[in-house]
């Protein structure tokens, strides 16, 4: 029974985080569900991560150096899928973090990559360790 059931991100610019966050999710092969006009919902691998605006928001931006979500991890399969989306994000609002060093910058036996939106949100993007053996052992 264990894994999430959801994720609830609030965002004070539900237009930018759908353009930003919308292209990472689908790179990551979530699927758009549902949209309304504050939010929308992703799902995959049997959870889903909502995007949301509230009225009760206090801040214009994520500051993942305070007490609460530092950042979002994801499974990104491959190696390749990880370094291509690597490549894309800037053009999609995302900016690498610990590019010198990529892609190997939580050890090495981590193949991953790191980036940062506009609105101070931090994503972890992750090949799979069985991709990684594969792309190795070959």
């Amino acid at each position: 029974m264990a894994g999430f059931h959801h994720i609830e991100v609030w965002v004070a610019d539900i237009e930018e985080a759908s353009d930003e966050w919308g292209w990472l999710l689908s790179r990551l092969r979530f699927t758009l569900a549902s949209t309304w006009g504050q939010g929308q919902s992703w799902t995959g691998g049997g959870a889903y991560l909502t995007l949301t605006t509230s009225p009760n928001t206090t801040a214009e931006s994520h500051d993942r150096r305070l007490p609460g979500v530092n950042h979002l991890a994801f499974k990104a399969g491959s190696p390749t899928s990880v370094d291509t989306i690597m490549t894309d994000a800037p053009e999609h609002g995302w900016r690498p973090l610990y590019h010198d060093r990529y892609p190997h910058a939580g050890g090495p036996d981590h193949y991953a990559g790191w980036l940062a939106n506009s609105a101070g949100f931090k994503a972890e993007v992750v090949a799979e360790l069985s991709a990684i053996d594969a792309a190795t052992s070959g």
